[in-house]
């Protein structure tokens, strides 16, 4: 989108893709229900500020960099004075949202989404350093954290009917999930027609004016407003913001794809992680996840790389951890680019001036086989993958590849001290506790 096209500050227009209403002309400009310029200088006018919803429903327990996009539009709100309405779902995560899903979700337990809530908030930044938090948690005024188990698990048979007349069906099969779905013969549970229902009546409960959504929840948002206005009340600006590739450049940042940079990874793995991202994406990571000026910026695109790469380690973990973790790098890339022992390169020096990320050989049973060991100190997700890994030349021990996955290690003394690296992004160290 243009620079300028919503009459927007820089804080907030930087990165969106989508915002509505956003009328034309000059009367229309002016009307605080179509333009978001507009409801901000009249909320500035009357002193009260916007109050900005985020919902998530918290169906895992880990948060990574293409989630923290929202959180940092939402973070940008709040520094600039307004309230953020942060919806946990913990009654709609139990339905759980058919955006972007081929089936019906499995629907999770009450105690399951209340155990990942809790996670969520904490990497969000409760209890932790507000200069390092992607959320403001202690400034008065500047959050409110809201269940919709609140005001959802209490509607009674009367009010869901309400709620569903106010949609068609033709409405419903006009999301592209579920048209896709309709067309293809695979079922549609009933109850999931509810749950952009049910999220839009969210808005409602804690009368929304802006509602922040990745580009793939224009439908739930747009029906957000429609309650609003259903209900009497001013309905909210719809603001949808892109959608983050993974580290592969090409499809979006996901756990189950592997392509994740997880809030609560170490500095010299997010470091490490960032610094691989292809060319394509840099511009993109630069400008959705961190405030740095573009044109600023060495026009080398390694440069321009590693700036993105330490710019984001320095926001989650601060600027010496960060430091350390991009030298740390570059010693552990001069020790993986030698061929064979460390020697080969100096990279023993290297090795042992590197601060890497430690893992404990305390739950590994003795003597282990290298796809075992792998998996037990928690490098590789499972044994099978951790074959894969080994067969494909990826894992190496103390710079040599490690090439046989049946290979047999005695005991954890013969593994102390010795640095497991797997691919080029991610080392471990191994101890005995």
């Amino acid at each position: 989108m243009a620079k300028g096209t919503w009459a927007l500050p820089d804080w907030l227009e930087r990165g969106v893709a989508d915002l509505f209403p956003a009328a034309a002309g000059a009367e229309a400009a002016a009307d605080p229900d179509q333009r978001l310029a507009a409801r901000l200088a009249e909320a500035e006018r009357v002193g009260r500020p916007l109050r900005v919803k985020l919902g998530i429903d918290p169906t895992g327990s880990d948060i990574h960099l293409g989630h923290s996009i929202l959180f940092r539009k939402l973070r940008a709100f709040q520094d600039a004075g307004h309230t953020a309405v942060l919806i946990i779902g913990d009654f709609t995560a139990r339905i759980g949202d058919p955006t972007g899903k081929s089936a019906t979700r499995v629907q999770l337990s009450a105690a399951e989404v209340e155990t990942n809530a809790e996670t969520y908030l904490v990497q969000l930044g409760l209890g932790q350093d507000p200069e390092r938090a992607l959320l403001d948690f202690e400034t008065p005024g500047r959050l409110e954290v809201r269940r919709n188990s609140e005001w959802l698990a209490t509607l009674d048979l009367p009010q869901v009917i309400e709620l569903l007349g106010t949609s068609t069906v033709g409405q419903m099969l006009a999301k592209e999930d579920f048209a896709n779905r309709y067309g293809s013969g695979t079922p549609i549970s009933l109850h999931e027609f509810l749950y952009p229902l049910l999220q839009g009546y969210d808005s409602v409960q804690v009368r929304a004016d802006v509602e922040l959504g990745g580009t793939d929840q224009k439908f739930n948002v747009a029906m957000g407003r429609d309650l609003q206005r259903h209900f009497g009340q001013r309905p909210q600006f719809g603001m949808l913001l892109p959608i983050l590739p993974g580290l592969d450049g090409v499809q979006k940042m996901s756990k189950s794809l592997g392509n994740t940079v997880g809030l609560s990874d170490d500095p010299l793995s997010m470091y490490s992680k960032l610094e691989k991202v292809p060319d394509a994406a840099v511009e993109e990571y630069l400008t959705l996840l961190t405030n740095l000026e573009l044109a600023a910026l060495p026009e080398n695109p390694r440069e321009r790389q590693k700036a993105m790469a330490l710019e984001i380690t320095r926001q989650r973990h601060g600027a010496a951890a960060a430091g350390a973790a991009q030298a740390d790098a570059a010693k552990l890339v001069r020790l993986g680019a030698g061929t064979g022992h460390f020697a080969v390169s100096g990279g023993e020096a290297d090795l042992r001036a590197a601060s890497v990320p430690e893992a404990s050989l305390a739950a590994v049973n003795f003597p282990a086989k290298a796809f075992y060991l792998l998996s037990a100190v928690g490098i590789c997700a499972s044994s099978s993958e951790a074959r894969r890994q080994i067969q494909g030349g990826g894992v190496k021990l103390d710079g040599e590849k490690l090439t046989d996955p049946n290979q047999e290690f005695a005991s954890a003394a013969d593994l102390e001290g010795k640095v497991l690296q797997l691919g080029k992004k991610t080392f471990r160290r191994l101890i005995n506790g």
